[in-house]
């Protein structure tokens, strides 16, 4: 029996984890939430899951700080991370790059997509930050 891919999502509005969560759960993923960024470290540290989708604003820590400490982390170093952002433009790759960002999916973002990045991701293919495209 294959084990279930373990995706912790971390939105401070209510509705996008609820949709994230939803599209991921019917297709089979376990998803964990978060609400803002302290909570989504501790959830990544205490669950060692096997992605990160976060968004880039939220409280306490941004999406980007919230990747950078959870991969100075042994066991969570090539966790893969897929920001959510309503300024996908503004990150740049230099900070993609250092904070370990998989790809980014700008708002408006249909279930689909994310479904369809998670799904290349978890894969292993090759990401935005890796071709050097933006979202």
């Amino acid at each position: 029996m294959t084990r279930v891919m373990r995706i912790v999502v971390a939105d401070d509005e209510s509705h996008i984890r609820h949709v994230v969560s939803m599209k991921l759960t019917n297709a089979g993923y376990s998803v964990m939430t978060a609400m803002d960024g302290e909570e989504a470290l501790e959830l990544c540290l205490a669950e060692e899951p096997d992605m990160l989708i976060t968004d880039y604003q939220m409280p306490f820590l941004t999406g980007a700080e919230v990747a950078k400490r959870v991969h100075a982390h042994d066991a969570l170093k090539t966790l893969p991370v897929l920001m959510l952002t309503a300024r996908g433009a503004d990150i740049e790759a230099q900070e993609m790059s250092e904070a370990g960002i998989a790809d980014v999916l700008s708002k408006p973002f249909s279930p689909r997509e994310v479904l369809n990045k998670v799904q290349g991701l978890l894969r292993g293919a090759p990401s935005a930050a890796a071709t050097g495209e933006t979202a």
